[in-house]
């Protein structure tokens, strides 16, 4: 963990190099009342309100905009809000945007508006990888409890259910829970049962970091007229066959929007496929020109929340959104039309 402490005593000097002045000329304001506040300094003949967070989540960084930004505006005249982590992501960026709130991160990266003021900053490496960083929380096993926070959205739950719902140990379980609570991704109610605090901010805290290429992908293909017809094709064989096994990516949303007609058919299955079952399939691999992807998940959670749809057995749609990140054609239309028909939740406070 980097402490906000040490990292507040770099602010002066990054912020200088940003705004090409002289470390001199970032001069701290003392005496400040406001708590959401973590510094104070005049530059350019500005004044910056700054709140420091020493992990960039998400759902800290939300946080950390919407305070700074207030506190902002309390300043007269008005000042430059200012969140400063020592990196940040995608997500961060776009909520920042969101709250009018400008960005510096520690790694020399910035974006700053303040009227004529335009500084934009970007492409420099995160030099704190690895650090502060909540990884855990969206690795495959630990992602089970997001998982199951993110389909059971609108409930409150102990951390014993969670635990018994996604077939974990409770101690792990606790230990996620913590560190999804450190991160501000979730909340208690007077019970200690915990929810997630905005569930489409922890979505696209997970999609950013979700690599699809974890599990073992083989690649083929079936002859078919369509990828509808391939996906029937597959799944009735699947399904005669009592294999276990769930649509996801493309064909998922299909199956769940009806949205746009597709070649690429992605099927998890819970274990390698034998070779008499490739046959039954009449699955040929080959990378080129495939139009089959059949997954071996790298943990078995990708299941949880499974549906059936039309004889088909799917992933949750959490989980085919997910997958959609590393699909061709229209994957980013699709998942835009998932998302708001399947998981369109409100905004929780």
């Amino acid at each position: 963990m980097v402490h906000g402490e040490r990292l507040e005593k770099q602010v002066p000097e990054v912020l200088a190099t940003v705004l090409g002045v002289s470390r001199i000329a970032i001069k701290p304001i003392r005496g400040k009342k406001d708590s959401a506040i973590d510094a104070m300094f005049t530059a350019l003949g500005r004044t910056f309100v700054v709140e420091v967070k020493a992990t960039a989540s998400a759902a800290n960084v939300a946080m950390a905009a919407r305070h700074v930004r207030e506190s902002a505006d309390r300043v007269r005249p008005p000042a430059v809000p200012l969140v400063v982590v020592p990196f940040m992501g995608d997500v961060g960026q776009r909520v920042c945007a969101e709250a009018d709130a400008s960005w510096l991160d520690l790694s020399g990266n910035a974006h700053i508006i303040a009227g004529a003021l335009r500084i934009h900053f970007e492409g420099r490496p995160n030099k704190f990888r690895g650090v502060g960083r909540p990884a855990d929380v969206f690795a495959p096993k630990s992602a089970r409890v997001v998982r199951w926070l993110l389909i059971h959205a609108d409930q409150s739950v102990s951390q014993r259910e969670v635990a018994r719902a996604t077939n974990m140990d409770e101690g792990f379980v606790s230990r996620i829970v913590t560190r999804l609570e450190r991160e501000s991704y979730i909340i208690r109610d007077e019970r200690s049962a915990i929810r997630a605090r905005d569930p489409n901010l922890l979505l696209d805290a997970w999609r950013e970091r979700y690599d699809f290429s974890r599990h073992h992908v083989i690649r083929g293909h079936v002859a078919a007229r369509s990828g509808e017809s391939v996906l029937r094709s597959v799944a009735e064989t699947l399904n005669a066959h009592k294999v276990a096994y769930a649509a996801t990516g493309l064909a998922a949303a299909w199956i769940f929007t009806h949205f746009a007609d597709f070649q690429l058919t992605t099927i998890y299955l819970a274990e390698d496929p034998s070779d008499g079952l490739l046959r039954r399939l009449t699955f040929r691999e080959e990378a080129r020109g495939a139009n089959v992807w059949l997954a071996i998940p790298k943990d078995a959670g990708v299941f949880q929340g499974g549906v059936s749809e039309g004889g088909v057995q799917c992933v949750h749609p959490v989980q085919a959104y997910l997958d959609l990140k590393a699909q061709p054609e229209r994957a980013a239309e699709a998942a835009e039309r998932l998302r708001a028909e399947r998981l369109a939740w409100g905004r929780h406070a």
